[in-house]
């Protein structure tokens, strides 16, 4: 549906990615530095592989997955520190890209899907 990627894929990705936030943001507020993307060739390499990686998965596990990640994710923001929030910090940037400025672009694509298959 976009590209080779179906809606289960996407909801795959959407949560390799806030569990990449869970993994690197108790970092980032300890004062480390995430790791980058190279050893795997970039981001759009790591993409493909934890697609990969997450194509046998049936609906119901992406779905589980992403449920359970997503209340981690929504508990973990709840606990941290409000100062976190109020300026522009690695901390803010990083749940930024991994979260809520990438859920428009893959909602707009399931969006797109849902009304080509409604005009079929």
């Amino acid at each position: 549906m976009t590209g080779d990627w179906s809606v289960k894929d996407i909801l795959a990705h959407v949560t390799t990615w806030e569990r990449e936030a869970l993994k690197h943001l108790p970092l980032i507020i300890a004062g480390g530095r995430p790791p980058r993307y190279v050893s795997y060739g970039g981001i759009d390499a790591f993409n493909a592989k934890m697609t990969e990686e997450k194509r046998g998965l049936s609906l119901s596990e992406v779905l589980r997955q992403l449920e359970d990640t997503h209340g981690h994710l929504i508990d973990f923001v709840r606990r941290t520190s409000e100062g976190q929030f109020t300026r522009d910090t690695r901390f803010r940037r990083r749940l930024r890209l991994d979260t809520y400025s990438h859920y428009p672009q893959h909602a707009e694509a399931i969006r797109k899907w849902r009304e080509q298959r409604l005009c079929d």
